[in-house]
C-alpha cells in the first residue's frame, strides 16, 4: 500500500494539536493508504511540543520534528519534506483553517495522475479592504514576476513524490513556497473551498509579517524590480534634460529669472525619492546574495523521532 504523509507545521498551537490529530485520523482511516502525520514544532513557547510528544508516544503513525527555535513556516515545511517517507504529502496548517475533509478529494486528484492538487480558498469572511488589497497585490506581483500566483492558493495542497523531490532540489535560503510551487510546474488540479475561521488561538500573521511576505513574493522570483529601477533612471534623466533645455531657452529669451522654492524642492524630493527606492531594491537583492553566500542550514533540529529520508 502507498503511504500518504501529512505535514503540519505548528507555532504556538497548543489548543489545536489534539483536535487536529483526531480530525485527520477520521479522514485518513477510510482511505486505502498507509499514513503518517508529521508535526513540526517551529520553536513554540507554549505547550505545543508537549501535546505533540503525547500523541507520538501513544500513536506510531505520529512523527515529529522540534526545531531549535522559530525558523518560520517556510523552514518548517522544508524540514517536514526532508523527513517524510510518503509517496505523496499533504501540507496543512495546524489552526484548523485547512479543512481535513478535503483530503479524500485531494487523494482522488493524486490517483488521477496529478502531481499537485491545490485547495483554493474563497475570500468569504475577509473584510472588503483585505480582499481588495489581496486582489491588487496578486495583480501587481503577476505583472512583475516570472511565475504565476493565484489568489486564494496557498500551502494547502497535495504534492506527489516527484513534486516533493523537485522542491527539495531547490536549495536557496530565501524560500517563497508559493513561487516554488509554480516554478516547478508539473500537472496541477485545483479544488475550491469556503474560507474557514480559525478554531482556537490567534493568527500568527501580523500586518508587518504580511507586508514582508508580500515583498518576498515580488523579490524572490525575478529581476524585474532592478530593471524597473534602470528604466526609471533613464526616464528621470530624459525628463531632467527636457527641463534643463526648457530652462535654458527661457533664460535666453527672457533673461535670468530667480528660481522658485517649489521647483527646487520638487526636483530634490523627486530625485531623492527615486534614488532611495532604487537603493532599497538593490539592497534587498544584495542582502539575499549575502544570506545565500553564508550557506547556513535552513533549520536546526533539537529533537525528532524520525531521521532524514533518503529515497531508495
Amino acid at each position: 500500500m502507498k503511504l500518504i504523509s501529512i505535514i503540519v507545521p505548528a507555532f504556538n498551537e497548543e489548543a489545536n494539536i489534539a483536535s487536529m490529530y483526531k480530525t485527520l485520523v477520521q479522514e485518513l482511516e477510510p482511505l486505502p493508504y498507509l499514513y503518517e502525520i508529521m508535526f513540526i514544532n517551529d520553536g513554540s513557547s507554549d505547550g505545543t511540543l508537549d501535546e505533540i510528544l503525547k500523541l507520538a508516544n501513544e500513536n506510531e503513525t505520529v512523527k515529529y520534528i522540534s526545531l531549535s527555535r522559530n525558523f518560520g513556516k517556510e523552514a518548517a515545511m522544508f524540514a517536514g519534506m526532508k523527513r517524510i517517507k510518503g509517496d505523496a504529502a499533504i501540507l496543512m496548517d495546524s489552526d484548523m483553517q485547512h479543512p481535513p475533509t478535503l483530503i479524500c478529494e485531494m487523494v482522488q486528484g493524486y490517483e488521477e495522475g496529478f502531481h499537485q492538487v491545490v485547495a483554493k480558498r474563497s475570500r468569504k469572511g475577509d473584510s472588503k479592504l483585505r480582499s481588495a488589497l489581496s486582489s491588487l497585490y496578486y495583480k501587481v506581483v503577476n505583472a512583475v514576476t516570472d511565475v504565476n500566483f493565484e489568489d486564494g492558493e496557498g500551502d494547502f495542497r497535495l504534492l506527489s513524490r516527484k513534486a516533493i523531490n523537485s522542491i527539495l532540489s531547490l536549495s536557496e535560503s530565501n524560500r517563497f513556497s508559493k513561487g516554488i510551487y509554480s516554478w516547478i510546474g508539473l500537472s496541477k488540479k485545483t479544488i475550491s473551498y469556503e474560507n474557514v475561521v480559525r478554531a482556537e488561538g490567534d493568527s500568527k500573521w501580523s500586518f508587518g509579517s504580511l507586508v514582508n511576505y508580500g515583498i518576498d513574493g515580488i523579490i524572490s522570483f525575478n529581476m524585474k524590480p532592478l530593471r524597473i529601477c534602470f528604466y526609471t533612471g533613464f526616464l528621470v534623466l530624459f525628463l531632467s534634460l527636457l527641463y534643463i533645455t526648457f530652462t535654458f531657452y527661457e533664460i535666453m529669451v527672457r533673461g535670468v529669472i530667480a528660481p522658485g522654492y517649489f521647483t527646487t524642492i520638487t526636483a530634490i524630493l523627486l530625485l531623492g525619492g527615486i534614488q532611495l527606492i532604487s537603493l532599497g531594491v538593490i539592497g534587498e537583492y544584495v542582502g539575499r546574495i549575502y544570506n545565500e553566500t553564508k550557506q547556513r542550514p535552513h533549520f536546526l533540529v533539537e529533537m525528532s523521532n524520525v531521521d532524514e529520508y533518503d529515497e531508495p
